[in-house]
C-alpha cells in the first residue's frame, strides 16, 4: 500500500481511544452473551459504546432497555442509535426526549435501512425526517447531544458519485454532527484516501475508522456485498479452507484485524470503532495489541 502519512505532529504521544458497537439481544441467551461482552470490554475504558436500532424501529424498546441497563449497571457512556425509518417526526422526537431524560447525551443518527432490508428502496415516512441531516438537526434542536453519523469510504451504495456522498456528509455536519464513524473496510488505503477527500472538502470533524473483526467470513462477505464494502481477494484467501476449523479461523481473524489496526496507527490514526457483533474476545485481543490494558472499574451506584 502506498504510504499516505496523515500523522499530526508528535502523533506518537497521543493516546489510543476505542469505541464499541453492540446490538440489542433478542433472547435470554443472546442477552447473556451481550452482557458477557460488555463486562469483558468495559475495563478497557472505551470512549463510548453504541447500541444499534433495527430497520423501521423494530428494536426500539430493546435498544432503549439495553442503553438504560448500561447506564444503570456500568460506568460506560452509551450512545443510542436512532433512524428516520417508519416513524413521524413527533415519534422520533419523543424517543430523543426519552433518551435525554434517561441521561443519554450521545446519539448515533442514521437514515436507516428500509424494513425490507439493505438494497430495497428507501421511502421516508410522510410525516417523518426525510434524511439523516434532517434527523441530526432535529436532535440538536431538542438537546445539546453529541451526534455521531455514518461515513462511507467506498461511498454509500445509493450515492451516484463520491461528490454526492460527500455533499450528504457535509449536510450532516452543517446540521450539527460532531463525529463520523465509517462503514467497515479492509483496505486501509481506501480509508486514508477517503479522509484526504473529506479534508479537501473542508470537513474537519473526526472520521473514525469502523473495523469489523471477521467472526464468520461468509457472513461478513455477504453483508459487505449488500452494503457496498469490497472484500479483497487476499482476505478471502486468508480464510480459504477454514470453514470447518473455527480455532484456526479465530487466530487468522485476530491476526488480520490486528494487522489492519496497527497499520492505521502507523498512519497516525488514534481512534477506532469496533463492530463487535456482541463478541468480545477478538476485539479485546486487538485492543491489547494496540496497547490498551484493563483498568479497575467500579460499578455505578
Amino acid at each position: 500500500m502506498d504510504a499516505i502519512d496523515l500523522r499530526p505532529s508528535r502523533a506518537g504521544s497521543a493516546p489510543i481511544r476505542v469505541s464499541f458497537e453492540f446490538f440489542p439481544p433478542k433472547s435470554a441467551e443472546m442477552e447473556d452473551a451481550l452482557w458477557q461482552s460488555v463486562q469483558r470490554l468495559e475495563p478497557l475504558r472505551p470512549n463510548f459504546v453504541s447500541v444499534t436500532y433495527g430497520a423501521g424501529g423494530s428494536t426500539r424498546q430493546r435498544t432503549h432497555a439495553t442503553v438504560a441497563r448500561i447506564l444503570a449497571e456500568t460506568n460506560l457512556r452509551p450512545a443510542a442509535h436512532l433512524t428516520c425509518v417508519g416513524a413521524s417526526r413527533a415519534e422520533v422526537d419523543e424517543v430523543v426526549r426519552e433518551y435525554w431524560d434517561l441521561g443519554v447525551r450521545h446519539i448515533v443518527a442514521l437514515r436507516g435501512d428500509p424494513p425490507a432490508g439493505v438494497g430495497a428502496r428507501f421511502e421516508a415516512h410522510p410525516d417523518g425526517y426525510q434524511t439523516s441531516a434532517d434527523l441530526v438537526a432535529g436532535i440538536r434542536r431538542i438537546g445539546d447531544f453529541e451526534v455521531t453519523v455514518s461515513a462511507y469510504p467506498e461511498k454509500h451504495p445509493e450515492a451516484t458519485s463520491f461528490e454526492q456522498d460527500l455533499d450528504a456528509l457535509k449536510a450532516k455536519i452543517d446540521a450539527g454532527a460532531t463525529r463520523a464513524v465509517t462503514q467497515f473496510f479492509f483496505e486501509n488505503e481506501t480509508y486514508l484516501r477517503y479522509v484526504e477527500r473529506v479534508r479537501a472538502r473542508g470537513i474537519d470533524i473526526p472520521i473514525v475508522p469502523g473495523l469489523v473483526p471477521v467472526q464468520n467470513f461468509r457472513q461478513t462477505a455477504s453483508f459487505a456485498q449488500r452494503t457496498g464494502a469490497s472484500v479483497p481477494a487476499w482476505l478471502a484467501a486468508r480464510f480459504d479452507g477454514l470453514d470447518d476449523d473455527p480455532a484456526t479461523r479465530r487466530l487468522v481473524a485476530a491476526a488480520v484485524a490486528a494487522e489492519q489496526a496497527l497499520d492505521l496507527v502507523d498512519h497516525g490514526v488514534r481512534d477506532f470503532h469496533f463492530y463487535t457483533m456482541n463478541k468480545a474476545d477478538l476485539v479485546f485481543a486487538i485492543c491489547h495489541m494496540l496497547g490498551l490494558r484493563p483498568q479497575p472499574t467500579q460499578k455505578a451506584a
